[in-house]
């Protein structure tokens, strides 16, 4: 089917991979092979942004991860999920469009990354976006990824927002232009009450071209090496192997799990842990797998006096008065992104720079934001570090393809994630104890009003707080000796490979990740067709 000789070939068409698509085919001159391990997204549940919650354990669009026992969680696993669909994670995640701060991504140049500064990158976010309010400094319109506003603003959001001024919090109008701080609804990737994934932008217009061929359900089991140079890549397709090469790049974009999990299983990586699982040597890289970084989320839930929160409208009649509306013109319950406000804060009044991410909905939930709705009204403030310093690792358990690799985030495993999480709590208590939230805030059922003390409350944390799937970093763009790939994407020591994808991120954005995401994958397709 795509057996044969290819320009590109692209691993992975989660959100890098279908830009990669996009942008390398729109001239027509190469020839470009996406290959996809999951399936359709043309699905209900991707479609309709509250479908969030019913693809966050569903086999069919995840890959349904889980982390290894953490010490700073007291020995939990936590459920990893990642997309395993056309669109990859931006087909199941929470629709939110946070680029970060630019101190983030001066950061990577100073490290030595060239062209990676803020005013380096910042016109391949405009590139990508098509905001709903218009083009500016800082935002793009017209490009293929959409970004709106909320459409209904619920009454509790807006006294949770005038709540947030009384603790000296201004409204922000726009978080993602000259600066972060403040409180603001979040910018979402939905248009018309739909998802827009990387798949509905990018990859679906580009999938008219003859140049581009996608071959869903195939899971790419190896790279082919020729010494140092890789020269092509196996999959599996219904059982049966295929084999393809690359007269220029392999580009591998199947994200911080997936990328480096390929990459060991091909024999790139730490010598040791290829020798422990029984795989040649081709390519020693020490620093493949190494550096997981993930944001790690609390939560404070309080019940509401009043039966106005989206709990009462998530079940029986309601719930399909609700389906009506969504179906009819994309509004109501199903249109609405997980977070509605988000917030931005310090954990410490003499920090530069915020270094708390909030986010509040009217609404409660059986586990973090991603259960089931409660029926009894409540509303929900959570938090995470952005800059977490805890480190961990992707391990390759066996050569097999299909075997899930060992994920180990190390939440809470350093010393200052633990005093930012607690501060954390703190703020969120703060805020929904604010004279504005009176009129609806009843009593606080999480962590509960027994959990004062500091101990308490990183007890609370360890064990109910959870991912918020922002992995970054097991690829890591640098040039120091655990650095997997220069500051033009390419892999240390291999030719013919590039990474491009969340992996790569030398530091973790103050932010959610799947903006950054798509500037990396436009910017890595701006390298590769100007030859750097």
């Amino acid at each position: 089917m795509a057996d044969g000789d290819w320009d590109y070939i692209i691993v992975g068409a989660g959100t890098a991979g279908c830009v990669l698509a996009n942008r390398l085919t729109a001239d027509g001159r190469h020839r470009v092979l996406l290959l996809e391990a999951g399936g359709s997204d043309r699905h209900p549940y991707i479609w309709a942004p509250a479908g969030f919650l019913k693809t966050f354990r569903d086999p069919r669009f995840n890959w349904c991860f889980a982390t290894e026992p953490g010490d700073g969680v007291d020995r939990r696993v936590i459920h990893f999920p990642r997309g395993k669909v056309l669109g990859g994670s931006s087909a199941i995640n929470g629709h939110l469009y946070v680029r970060g701060q630019a101190a983030d991504f001066d950061t990577w140049a100073q490290m030595g990354n060239r062209g990676w500064a803020y005013a380096d990158v910042l016109p391949y976010f405009r590139r990508s976006e098509d905001r709903s309010t218009g083009a500016d400094e800082f935002h793009g319109a017209g490009g293929p990824q959409h970004v709106s506003d909320i459409d209904e603003r619920h009454p509790i959001s807006e006294a949770f927002l005038d709540g947030a001024s009384e603790l000296g919090l201004s409204r922000n109008p726009d978080y993602n232009g000259r600066h972060q701080d403040g409180v603001a609804y979040y910018q979402r990737t939905i248009k018309g009450g739909r998802r827009v994934s990387a798949a509905t932008s990018f990859l679906r217009p580009a999938m008219r071209r003859s140049n581009l061929r996608v071959v869903a359900r195939a899971l790419v089991t190896g790279l082919q090496m020729d010494g140092t140079k890789v020269t092509g890549l196996s999959y599996d397709y219904g059982g049966k192997a295929h084999s393809v090469s690359a007269s220029r790049d392999i580009i591998l974009a199947a994200g911080a799990i997936g990328s480096p999990h390929l990459l060991q299983i091909s024999g790139i990586g730490p010598p040791e842990l290829l020798r422990d699982i029984g795989v040649p040597v081709r390519h020693a890289l020490p620093g493949v797998g190494d550096g997981l970084k993930d944001h790690y989320a609390a939560r404070v839930v309080n019940t509401v006096s009043q039966p106005i929160t989206l709990n009462e409208r998530a079940h029986g009649l309601r719930l399909w008065w609700e389906i009506a509306k969504w179906i009819a013109a994309g509004r109501g319950l199903l249109a609405f992104s997980p977070a509605h406000v988000a917030g931005f804060v310090r954990s410490r009044p003499e920090l530069d720079l915020p270094d708390l991410q909030l986010m509040f909905t009217p609404a409660s939930y059986s586990t973090g934001v991603t259960g089931s709705l409660q029926r009894t009204p409540g509303m929900t403030a959570g938090f995470w570090q952005m800059r977490p310093e805890s480190r961990g690792y992707v391990r390759a358990r066996s050569p097999e393809p299909s075997e899930a690799p060992a994920i180990q985030p190390n939440y809470l495993t350093a010393e200052a994630d633990r005093q930012v999480a607690i501060a954390g709590v703190r703020w969120c208590r703060s805020l929904l104890a604010t004279q504005a939230l009176a009129p609806y805030r009843a009593a606080e059922v999480l962590p509960g009003p027994d959990c004062q003390t500091d101990d308490q409350i990183l007890t609370h944390i360890r064990q109910t707080g959870a991912t918020v799937y922002h992995a970054i970093g097991t690829c890591r763009m640098g040039r120091d000796p655990l650095a997997v790939v220069d500051d033009r994407l390419r892999v240390h020591g291999v030719q013919g490979l590039r990474v491009i994808d969340a992996s790569i991120m030398p530091t973790m954005p103050s932010a959610n990740t799947n903006a950054a995401t798509l500037m990396i994958a436009e910017k890595g397709s701006d390298l590769l067709l100007n030859g750097n």
